[in-house]
């Protein structure tokens, strides 16, 4: 862009995760596995407020009937209330515009609570590792934001390399996309025969590049116009079912409780 030449962005925007998680519920309500019923609540943060704002007309151009809405501060601790309230209004799906801490809050209210949804999504946090760890079998079916082409040979080998070098697993998110940075970086770097950061970024800029993630290409804003949006933990592996253009995605499948 004009006004940052040398930035480009990688992981996504807010228009695209919001319409990723619009995009699976309606081929949920097509499938008859929800109905139109929506509990979407966010932490009030830069975060929470932007995604929260951009889905509620999204949700509602398609068809779906919010039938709570709430936000909660930064750093709560007790979200009890807020999955009360939501179980309260009876919706097909929950969504949370959350950030890591509230994401594992939720869900463990979510458990205590017993709330009965088919599509339970939580934002940030949901594709790491330890969301797993934490919840075990009632992580199947939990779907979050990000995803990866899991059963794809370049995503497999760079787990197992990743794992090897660092001793821990990869996030389902962001790690793949952090080492596709890399690789960015590297051809460009080649290609312009020059560790001049201008001369890089005019590169990176008039360039696509193949990496683990697929080939990545820039929109007229620095933006990579091509990611994953929502992922859901299926056998123990987050795997990716809604994108902006990437292939690998498998369909999402109700939760069957907790």
């Amino acid at each position: 862009s004009e006004k940052f030449p040398n930035m480009f962005f990688t992981l996504g925007g807010a228009t695209g995760l919001a319409g990723g998680v619009v995009e699976v519920l309606s081929q949920m309500r097509e499938q008859g596995e929800i109905g139109n019923s929506v509990a979407m609540v966010n932490v009030a943060d830069a975060f929470g407020i932007e995604l929260a704002e951009v889905a509620a007309p999204q949700f509602e151009a398609a068809g779906f009937d919010i039938v709570y809405s709430t936000s909660y501060p930064l750093g709560t601790s007790d979200l009890s209330p807020v999955v009360k309230a939501a179980k309260a209004a009876n919706p097909d799906a929950f969504v949370a515009w959350s950030y890591p801490p509230d994401t594992f809050g939720l869900t463990a209210q979510a458990k205590i609570e017993n709330l009965d949804v088919k599509a339970f999504y939580a934002a940030v946090a949901t594709a790491f590792p330890a969301y797993l760890g934490a919840n075990g079998a009632s992580a199947e079916g939990v779907l979050g934001a990000g995803g990866v082409y899991a059963d794809g040979e370049a995503w497999s080998s760079y787990a197992a390399r990743h794992e090897e070098v660092t001793g821990a697993k990869p996030d389902f998110w962001a790690s793949g996309m952090v080492y596709a940075s890399f690789q960015i970086l590297e051809q460009a770097i080649e290609g312009a025969g020059t560790l001049d950061r201008d001369a890089v970024s005019a590169y990176i800029d008039a360039n696509d590049f193949d990496t683990i993630m697929g080939e990545i290409s820039w929109d007229e804003f620095n933006n990579n116009s091509a990611y994953w949006t929502v992922g859901q933990w299926q056998g123990g592996v987050f795997k990716g079912v809604a994108s902006t253009g990437r292939e690998g995605a498998v369909p999402a499948v109700p939760k069957q409780g907790w």
